[in-house]
């Protein structure tokens, strides 16, 4: 008779806000072993995996949710050396003919791992991506309050009283606006424009308060991804946003994604086939993670009005008879690929601001002279030196031209 040491199960969890439900199955012969609950908390993780050992060795644990709801779990299953499979809800044909309950869910989880149809690796959530992560996230969220309180501050001064509208439209800057209306104080004969005044100078305290907290963010996410990804930095075209976005749809454990083609389609960014009978043709990929696909926009739009090897292929493209969204679309694939190879497979020879300045001053070259070399600016090879500005292609030129011609 098999003991516990010997048998090899497989578990699964349907993940919930307060209460995770387990499942467990033998991984030799598919039977169902048992299904528990248990709490979403560290205790509660700890007795869902003991209870599982009690029937086996656990070979793998089907989690859904794991950016989410298993967020927790899935990170202390790691820990404790686990392998973790992402695993989606059941399809409506299971779920119709199976029915719809949480102990049916967790099997449904359980046999997706053990049958090999779930195959995915979680992001692991355990440093300094999932960091840059949290923090991108608070960013993104201030600006489009920001927007939001922008639009509202100029709706308002449209349905302004008449003296007070003319006093902010007068030829001022946004600046500025927020600057006066900053001042006002609730001292005026009007209730109309006594309130209006008041609603203004709420809105620009808030504008204000909203751009000194993205200026704190922003300050440190570009320390922590400098300090953790210099080399996707220094790729043409990516700002300390753009970096934060792809770094976080591959997460901490990148390795995790087989190829970059399957990054590309993890970005949207790769074509997907549409053919049928005689036809043959692709369509538009609308999927993938959307913030990572603008993030690789962002990039492709940088390029094509700053880069003179992209100006050059969008020329080429151009008189092929590509429209400009096809030509976008091309570039977006092959970042995506270039991003790829710098987020897991970095240099290992990556220029560093200090390493440029002291051959530099070895030689006695001013900034002025080195940025002659290359067509750009004193001021841009001072920012790569002291490490505000990431660029590896000028950076190796700089070193190759520094240690061999200089």
């Amino acid at each position: 008779m098999m003991t516990s040491t010997d048998r090899r199960v497989t578990g699964g969890v349907d993940t919930h806000d307060d209460v995770h439900v387990a499942a467990l199955l033998d991984s030799g012969t598919g039977r169902q072993l048992g299904t528990q609950s248990f709490p979403t908390t560290h205790a509660g993780y700890t007795a869902l995996l003991g209870w599982m050992e009690q029937f086996g060795v656990v070979d793998r644990i089907g989690v859904e949710s794991t950016g989410s709801w298993g967020a927790g779990l899935a990170r202390h299953l790691g820990a404790a050396g686990i392998e973790v499979i992402e695993v989606d809800r059941p399809d409506r044909k299971a779920r119709r003919h199976d029915g719809k309950s949480d102990p049916t869910d967790a099997v449904a989880a359980a046999r997706a791992a053990l049958s090999g149809r779930a195959t995915s690796i979680p992001k692991s959530r355990d440093g300094a991506v999932e960091a840059i992560r949290t923090l991108e996230i608070v960013y993104h969220a201030a600006t489009l309050d920001r927007t939001r309180a922008i639009n509202q501050f100029k709706a308002l001064i449209v349905t302004a009283p008449d003296g007070l509208r003319h006093r902010l439209r007068d030829g001022l800057s946004l600046t500025a606006q927020l600057g006066r209306a900053r001042r006002f104080t609730d001292n005026h004969p009007d209730p109309v424009e006594l309130q209006t005044r008041f609603a203004l100078r709420e809105l620009a305290r808030r504008i204000g308060f909203l751009d000194d907290q993205n200026r704190r963010l922003e300050a440190r996410i570009a320390e922590l991804v400098a300090a953790h990804a210099p080399a996707l930095l220094g790729v043409f075209g990516v700002g300390p946003h753009a970096a934060a976005q792809l770094l976080a749809a591959a997460g901490d454990n990148p390795h995790r994604i087989r190829s970059e083609a399957a990054f590309a389609k993890l970005c949207g960014a790769c074509p997907l086939p549409a053919s049928s009978g005689k036809t043959t043709r692709h369509r538009l990929n609308r999927g993938g993670d959307r913030r990572a696909n603008n993030a690789l926009f962002t990039i492709v739009l940088v390029r094509m009005r700053h880069d003179p090897a992209t100006r050059a292929y969008v020329e080429r493209r151009t008189a092929e008879g590509k429209t400009r969204k096809e030509i976008m679309r091309c570039l977006k694939r092959y970042v995506a690929r270039e991003v790829f190879t710098a987020i897991t497979n970095p240099p290992s020879d990556l220029p560093t601001g200090t390493e440029l300045r002291v051959i530099r001053t070895e030689r006695k070259l001013s900034l002025t002279t080195v940025s002659s070399q290359f067509g750009t600016t004193p001021i841009n090879i001072s920012r790569i030196e002291r490490g505000l500005t990431h660029d590896t292609r000028l950076a190796r030129r700089v070193r190759d031209w520094l240690l061999t011609t200089a």
